[in-house]
């Protein structure tokens, strides 16, 4: 069954830590946490004090995604905080192979993130080392926006390119029940949904719509 990431982009930012719990108790699989440099993506989110102070509030796995230029110096510091698995994006300043040997070493899961117009065979070279990948169907940077349709094409490839390897794929940006579907058709292993389910009367609800979709 697909897993669900309620990503707290879309969460109440006033009471971060109920939300966590809320979210947790609801059903989800995954917190998903954008952290954001206002550099490479034009916004500000948290960071691993953040982290770190919600990381009680729940014992799902926390799936920390890191839109930074330069994300090898907060990687430990995220690790530290809480984090689970720690994406970078493939576009980033630094060299990936580097990045996820630096998230292997303290002992966490690492994964590759790709924005809409990268080509996915970009990620062959690194697919032996990964644990996860995540396509993004919206550009990074702000919760909200429309699902870009391309994105599915991009996890049917990467689903045959992975082939065997334990490898999951997560989609991100634009995900409701409507789009949710055709995701997990594609080969999605996780959904991450935040403005559906944040602004969803019922948190388990809106998770249980996600999951039923597929």
């Amino acid at each position: 069954m697909v897993q669900i990431a309620p990503s707290l982009l879309s969460a109440d930012f006033a009471c971060l830590g109920k939300e966590v719990h809320r979210i947790s108790q609801a059903g989800a699989d995954l917190i998903h946490l954008d952290i954001m440099d206002g550099h490479f993506v034009p916004n500000l989110t948290f960071g691993p004090m953040v982290v770190s102070a919600i990381r009680p509030y729940s014992s799902l796995p926390f799936d920390v995604h890191l839109m930074l230029d330069k994300p090898s110096g907060f990687i430990e510091a995220f690790a530290v905080a809480g984090a689970d698995f720690i994406t970078v994006h493939l576009e980033s300043d630094e060299d990936p192979a580097v990045l996820i040997s630096q998230i292997k070493k303290h002992g966490k899961k690492a994964g590759l993130s790709v924005r809409p117009q990268t080509n996915i065979n970009r990620l062959i070279p690194y697919l032996p080392d990964i644990d996860l990948v995540l396509v993004m169907s919206v550009e990074p940077g702000f919760g909200g926006q429309a699902f870009q349709c391309q994105a599915l094409d991009k996890v049917v490839a990467l689903k045959a390119l992975i082939g065997t390897k334990k490898i999951k794929i997560s989609i991100d940006g634009g995900v409701n029940p409507q789009t949710a579907p055709a995701c997990v058709l594609a080969g999605a292993d996780i959904l991450v949904s935040g403005s559906y389910i944040f602004k969803h009367r019922s948190y388990a609800r809106a998770i249980a719509g996600l999951k039923e979709r597929q």
